[in-house]
């Protein structure tokens, strides 16, 4: 805010000369602005005028009011507020003084720091200089020392290397006087110090101090390994290894000499010695590889021990099954995989009795026998590789060689407890060109299958159609052979190694359902003018039982697992929506519900024509019974006994008749469905086209209920325990039209004297009507002839 005495002021002349019309214009600029302020300043004045006018107007409403009586307070109020207002002025003459001094304290150590920074900025300047004139100076200095520190560096790598040539060329001296003195264990032991060493130098940029040390740990390993290998085989000849046939391996350690102990003990002595050689094989050898297309999992090298024991086995496979050898047949890979069971067998007693105690002692966690039977699968693997593609086009050399690789897998895994961690044979199946082909050899043979099951004469004759107990679905043979079907493709996909896989033959067993439920489909179409005949029930029991197996193997482990691996495949495609993933993760629909929901929908498509068809048949059996002359019968008390009426006879017959013939040819479940989704258009028909279509005297009302709850009703005793809960309608329109004339009188009375929002839902209630509306009950009432004559 400008001070007063400041208003008015001319402001001092600019630097530039200027006109008098500028000078004028600028005049009155200031002129406009000065007012403008002024103008503002007072108007805000005038608003805090009238806040203040307002507050204290709106103070004394609220402490007087309208009551003059409040008046007497005014003088309170006065030195209330006169000794506020001497307190206030008491705070700002306090907070007056106060705050100068801390203005000037403010002011005094501001004043302070600048005079130590003055000082600190007079002292930077000499320093600064005397600072760069001395690095001036040590400059030459410093270059000097930076080249005595590189010189001095430079030696100590030297040195360095001096120290692990020196140390490499000990480490070679101490092996060869250890071999000089026949001392192989601890030349082993030096030996893998030196391997140990060579592991560490891998990072170093010293090429040639690293081939050195490698070309050292080569030349001793191969001395080494030659020795003990050629030590260690002497051994394994005294114990007339290897163990050719069955009845050798059983008797290994009876036909030893005396020295036996000894043999065992030195057979331990090198076998540990090897496995010392283990660090420098694996550095050294490379390992044989199948192609990376066959994705085989990634594992170490078979323990050199173990190698060396496998040689001579080896060398059989590949002299029999091996170039132009008359047992070398690409008809008969069984031949090759039984050897190598053989072999596995024959040598796992040794291997658990003899070699696991000896890896154990040596702190190794090798399974001798899994390590044989791993080194021996790379036989297989590899005569697998090379004789597949040779078949590849041949389906029936090709399906036979799939059984047998399954069979023996299956062997391997369940006999010889071979992990299904290790490379496998599946793995080879699992390769894209083999593993497509047999996915279409797999699909030939099912539907060539399917093909000779439904042309059978017995097709839809059930295996155990003698045996009650086991016969309760009444599968046909030809669903049976077909779920025995999907089952055994099942078993042998469910050992591949990947999920995809394993995905890709889901969708082969869902097809080949589809495809059976087409061709059940057509043979049922076939069918339909017979719907109630032995082949169209058959056919429909089919369809049962292939959905109920499908729903139990939604629950399976193995189909769940799939399930999951499903719902990572369609995630990352984004196949499917949102809403179907939740489903599927959640579990409340399974891989099979697409093939499930169509068989249900063909199910209950067969069982409606099945209803209908002997829904047809009672309605015209029911002819008769519904032109019964209702009006007209004689009430019970004129009657000796009740009897049923001859009219209903025919649709009685009609009725039991299809239900034995159905109960026989129906599994339970369906008879179930059929007999209810029966009894609930019967119900129906009973009530509207016959009850409702007719006026009742006593004797007819009396007639009606007789035929229904004693007769109609027991027909379905057999099914449930209360079949008269299954025709309501039927049921409680003849408590209406039974009740005594009094019990129908007074109900009517109350069905007229209800409304909307007093309905005689209690009254309905009372008299066992639970199903039937109101209106309905009304209607039948009025169909009753013995009402009084009340002269209304």
């Amino acid at each position: 805010m400008l001070p007063a005495g400041e208003i008015g002021k001319v402001p001092a002349a600019s630097c530039c000369p200027t006109s008098g019309d500028e000078m004028k214009n600028t005049e009155e600029k200031r002129d406009m602005n000065i007012a403008a302020f002024v103008g503002r300043e007072q108007l805000m004045q005038g608003r805090d005028d009238d806040r203040l006018l307002l507050n204290v107007s709106a103070f004394i409403e609220k402490e007087v009011g309208n009551d003059l009586k409040s008046l007497k307070k005014l003088g309170k109020l006065i030195e209330q507020m006169t000794e506020n207002k001497m307190k206030l002025e008491e705070q700002v003459l306090t907070i007056s003084s106060e705050i100068p001094k801390r203005i000037q304290s403010a002011l005094k150590d501001a004043e302070e720091s600048q005079q130590v920074l003055n000082q600190f900025l007079e002292q930077e300047t000499p320093l600064f200089s005397s600072i760069t004139s001395h690095l001036l100076t040590a400059q030459p200095w410093m270059d000097d020392l930076g080249a005595m520190i590189n010189q001095i560096e430079e030696i100590e790598q030297h040195l360095t290397y001096l120290k692990w040539v020196s140390q490499i060329e000990e480490l070679s001296d101490n092996v060869q006087q250890y071999l000089m003195t026949n001392n192989v264990p601890e030349a082993a032991s030096i030996l893998m110090t030196m391997t140990e060493l060579d592991i560490k130098l891998q990072e170093s940029s010293c090429t040639h101090l690293l081939s050195f040390m490698r070309a050292t740990v080569k030349f001793w390993h191969k001395i080494l390994k030659d020795k003990l290998t050629s030590d260690f085989e002497e051994i394994l000849a005294q114990l007339h290894w290897p163990f050719i046939t069955h009845t050798q391996s059983q008797t290994v350690g009876i036909s030893l000499p005396a020295s036996a102990p000894e043999v065992y003990a030195t057979l331990e002595t090198l076998f540990c010695q090897l496995l010392k050689l283990q660090t420098s094989d694996e550095l050294l050898t490379e390992p044989k590889q199948l192609p990376e297309k066959y994705s085989l999992p990634a594992c170490p090298s078979v323990i050199l021990p173990i190698q060396i024991m496998l040689t001579p086995l080896q060398k059989r496979f590949k002299y029999h099954f091996r170039g132009n050898r008359q047992t070398n047949v690409i008809s008969k890979p069984e031949w090759y995989l039984a050897q190598v069971l053989m072999w596995i067998g024959n040598h796992a007693h040794f291997l658990d009795e003899k070699i696991q105690p000896i890896l154990e002692k040596a702190g190794s966690a090798v399974n001798a026998r899994l390590e044989f039977s791993r080194g021996l699968m790379m036989l297989i693997l590899e005569k697998l590789a090379s004789d597949i593609p040779c078949l590849l086009y041949d389906d029936n050399l090709f399906c036979h060689l799939v059984d047998e690789v399954l069979l023996f897998e299956r062997e391997l895994h369940s006999v010889h407890g071979y992990p299904s961690t290790f490379a496998s044979c599946m793995h080879i199946l699992s390769e894209e060109t083999c593993f497509q082909r047999w996915l279409t050899v797999e699909r030939k043979f099912a539907l060539q299958k399917m093909d000779s099951m439904l042309s059978s004469e017995a097709a839809w004759v059930s295996q155990y159609k003698d045996i009650t107990d086991v016969d309760e679905m009444k599968v046909p043979d030809c669903a049976e052979v077909f779920m025995t079907l999907l089952l055994v493709i099942t078993d042998r996909y469910k050992n591949l190694p990947t999920a995809p896989r394993k995905l890709q033959f889901l969708e082969l067993q869902k097809d080949l359902v589809d495809d059976f439920r087409i061709r059940l489909t057509q043979v049922m179409k076939e069918e339909t003018r017979a719907s109630l005949d032995f082949r169209y029930c058959a056919i429909l029991n089919a369809v049962n039982y292939i959905s109920t197996v499908l729903a139990d193997w939604a629950d399976n482990v193995f189909f769940l697992q799939l399930q999951q691996a499903a719902l990572e495949v369609f995630a990352e495609n984004n196949a499917l929506s949102k809403l179907q993933l939740g489903q599927l993760a959640s579990m409340e629909s399974s891989v099979f519900d697409d093939m499930i929901n169509l068989l249900e929908r063909l199910k209950l498509d067969m069982l409606t024509r099945q209803v209908d068809h002997v829904f047809r048949e009672v309605k015209d059996a029911a002819k008769l019974y519904k032109k019964e002359r209702w009006l007209s019968l004689p009430s019970q008390s004129e009657q000796a006994v009740m009897s049923l009426s001859s009219s209903a006879c025919p649709l009685l017959l009609t009725l039991r008749d299809r239900l034995l013939q159905l109960e026989q040819q129906l599994c339970f479940s369906l008879f179930r469905i059929f007999w209810q989704m029966l009894v609930e258009k019967l119900d129906v028909y009973i009530y509207q086209e016959i009850i409702l279509a007719n006026h009742f005297n006593e004797g007819g009302a009396a007639q009606l209920q007789f035929d229904m709850t004693r007769n109609l009703f027991p027909l379905f005793s057999h099914y449930c325990k209360r079949p008269e809960n299954y025709f309501k309608h039927v049921k409680e329109a003849c408590i209406i039209l039974n009740l005594n004339t009094g019990s129908a009188l007074l109900l009517k009375d109350v069905l007229q004297s209800s409304s909307e929002h007093l309905p005689a839902t209690a009254a309905l209630n009372e008299v066992g009507i639970y199903k039937l509306a109101q209106q309905d009950v009304e209607i039948l009432l009025n169909l009753r002839t013995n009402w009084p004559n009340t002269g209304k």
